[in-house]
């Protein structure tokens, strides 16, 4: 468990920190300029890879635009127009309004209820163009839907924190992950790679990447959980490392796993980071895993897997 004073360390360290290159959600935390133009200019992928609530809100904003519209070139078309609306019209202006705004809708999605129809050359003209234009406004949002249910995405989850301790005789950088799916993920490999400032010898600063070599990067069969192991030693970026040192050169440990979905027969992949205020000195991971011989099985227990012993503390430098 964490002491009281490890808990006011790691927030210091996360109140030292000003940003993090990749957030939890697996996005990157940078912006680009113009980034609305570039956006109109690549709006299928922008649909795509948006979050769910953003994506019903643009296609339901589409559909409202577009009924608008089509009800005021039929409002302006004149009284009679449309046949059915005697009642409207005897009324006023906005009740006339209204009837049009949902006949574009029932004309937008070819309902027909039959009780409001287009009477003049301009008025079926609308009703056309409508009725083509809403055939592939439809088309285009069922594509978009397929695309984002059909994309493969990965299930898993990251340790909150990571640890610099003791492995095997040998100081290391820790972390583990595990699969959330009943499946596997075939061949999966792991890169991390710490992004930190430097300085170059006329001074300037810039954020160096440096990749992390691992006791074991490649999984035949990732199903169970995978300790994620980095041998700190002399040729280690995190040789003699200490956790000021850390917060100073405002370092992150960016992960990237990659693998075969067994069940769609494609690649998925998953992102990850910790940064100095999620990285802990000293400790060792619980067990995580219980292993049941009267069942012949091995159970994975998700709680267990941010759970830290603090009983073999790791001071000083890495």
């Amino acid at each position: 468990m964490e002491t009281k004073s490890d808990a006011g360390q790691s927030e210091e360290r996360e109140k030292a920190v000003p940003f993090r290159l990749l957030n939890r959600d697996g996005t990157f935390n940078a912006v680009q300029s113009d980034i609305r133009k570039r956006r109109l200019g690549d709006a299928y992928h922008h649909l795509l890879s948006v979050s769910w609530k953003r994506f019903i809100l643009v296609l339901g904003f589409g559909y409202l635009v577009i009924n608008l519209v089509f009800a005021t070139l039929y409002f302006f078309a004149g009284e009679g127009a449309l046949a059915g609306l005697e009642e409207a019209v005897a009324q006023d202006r906005i009740s006339r309004f209204v009837e049009c705004f949902f006949f574009s809708v029932q004309t937008f999605a070819t309902i027909g209820y039959g009780r409001v129809a287009p009477v003049t050359i301009f008025a079926n003209a609308l009703v056309t163009a409508e009725a083509f234009l809403g055939m592939l406004s439809i088309a285009i949002p069922t594509g978009l839907l397929f695309a984002r249910f059909s994309k493969p995405t990965a299930r898993i989850k990251f340790s909150s924190r990571a640890i610099i301790a003791s492995h095997d005789g040998t100081p290391a950088f820790l972390f583990r992950m595990v699969n959330e799916r009943l499946n596997q993920v075939v061949e999966a490999q792991v890169r991390v790679v710490m992004v930190r400032n430097e300085q170059t010898l006329e001074g300037e600063f810039y954020r160096q990447i440096n990749d992390l070599e691992l006791e074991r990067s490649v999984s035949p069969a990732f199903v169970l959980s995978w300790t994620v192991v980095h041998e700190i030693n002399e040729n280690s970026p995190l040789f003699g490392v200490t956790p000021d040192m850390l917060v100073e050169s405002e370092a992150e440990f960016i992960i990237s796993v990659t693998g075969i979905d067994d069940t769609f027969a494609q690649t998925i992949h998953a992102r990850w980071s910790y940064v100095p205020s999620e990285v802990v000195f000293g400790g060792r991971f619980a067990d995580m895993l219980e292993r049941r011989p009267d069942e012949g099985r091995v159970v994975v227990s998700l709680n267990q897997l941010d759970s830290i012993e603090n009983d073999e503390v790791f001071e000083g430098r890495a």
